[in-house]
C-alpha cells in the first residue's frame, strides 16, 4: 500500500522535487502551496503519471486557520498520513539586523518556525492516531550554522530552531516509531535565492564550496526520501547535511 506523504512549499524549488522522487517511490501525495497554484498542478500531473494519488492544499503555513483547513482536507481525502516533509518557508531581503523590522521577523518567525510546529504537531496526532508511526524530515539551512551575517541572520536563526525542535520531537517521539530528521540544504539552485533579491547568490558564491559547485534540488530530495524510507529505520533526531562540504 502507498504511503500518503505531505509536502509543503511544493509547488517549487526543492518541494516540487521532493514530491516529484516521492511519487516513484510508492507515495501518494498531499501537495501544499500558499501562492503558485500552476506550480503545484504542475508537480501534480508529473506525480500521477508516476503512478500518484495527489491531493492539493492552498494554506499559508503561517496561518494556524489555513493549517487546521489544510489538515481537515487531508482527513477527508486520505483518512491518514504516513509522513511529513516540513519544507514551506521564507526569506526577505539581504538587510543587516540594524535594520531588521518587527513586521519582517514576525513574518519570518510565523511561517519558518511557528508554522513548521503546527504544521508537524497536526501530522505527528496523525500518526499517533493510525498507531503505526511515520516519519517527519524538517528542512533546515546550513545558515543555521553559518549565521548570514550582513545577509539573513533572521533566516539562520528560524532554520537553528528548526534544527533544535527537531531534536526535541524526536526524543518525544522515539518510542512511538515516528522519527523526525532535518536535511541542511546548502547552496541549492532554486528561486529562493531571487525571492531574497539575488537571483545569482548561489553561483557568486559556488567557489566557497569545497566541491566547487551549487548543489541542485534533486539532490536534496534525495537525501530527504533517504531519511523517509525504511533504510533509515534507526535514524532520528539526526540532521544530515546537503553541501557539498560548505
Amino acid at each position: 500500500m502507498r504511503r500518503v506523504l505531505l509536502v509543503t512549499g511544493a509547488s517549487a524549488g526543492i518541494g516540487a522535487a521532493t514530491a516529484r522522487l516521492a511519487a516513484t517511490r510508492d507515495y501518494d501525495l498531499v501537495l501544499n502551496y500558499n501562492s503558485d497554484h500552476a506550480g503545484a498542478e504542475t508537480v501534480a500531473e508529473a506525480a500521477r503519471n508516476a503512478g500518484a494519488r495527489t491531493l492539493i492544499c492552498q494554506a499559508d503555513v503561517g496561518d494556524p486557520d489555513q493549517i487546521t483547513r489544510m489538515y481537515h482536507q487531508i482527513d477527508a481525502e486520505f483518512g491518514r498520513l504516513d509522513a511529513l516533509v516540513n519544507n514551506a518557508g521564507v526569506v526577505d531581503r539581504s538587510a543587516r539586523v540594524t535594520e531588521f523590522s518587527h513586521d519582517r521577523l514576525r513574518r519570518m518567525f510565523d511561517i519558518n518556525v511557528i508554522g513548521a510546529m503546527l504544521v508537524a504537531k497536526e501530522a505527528v496526532l496523525r500518526m499517533q492516531a493510525g498507531g503505526k508511526g511515520g516519519a517527519i524530515v524538517n528542512i533546515s539551512s546550513a545558515a543555521a550554522r553559518l549565521g548570514s551575517a550582513g545577509q539573513y541572520v533572521d533566516y539562520a536563526a528560524s532554520k537553528a530552531a528548526i534544527d533544535t525542535f527537531t531534536k526535541g520531537l524526536s526524543d518525544e517521539l522515539a518510542r512511538e516509531n515516528i522519527r523526525v530528521n532535518s536535511v541542511r540544504p546548502g547552496l541549492i539552485e532554486t528561486d529562493i535565492h531571487a525571492k531574497g533579491g539575488e537571483p545569482g547568490r548561489a553561483k557568486r558564491l559556488a567557489a566557497t564550496v569545497p566541491m566547487q559547485r551549487t548543489g541542485s534540488a534533486d539532490e536534496v530530495a534525495d537525501a530527504i526520501l533517504y531519511l523517509l524510507s525504511d533504510a533509515a529505520s534507526y535514524v532520528t533526531g539526526s540532521i544530515l547535511e546537503v553541501t557539498g562540504g560548505r
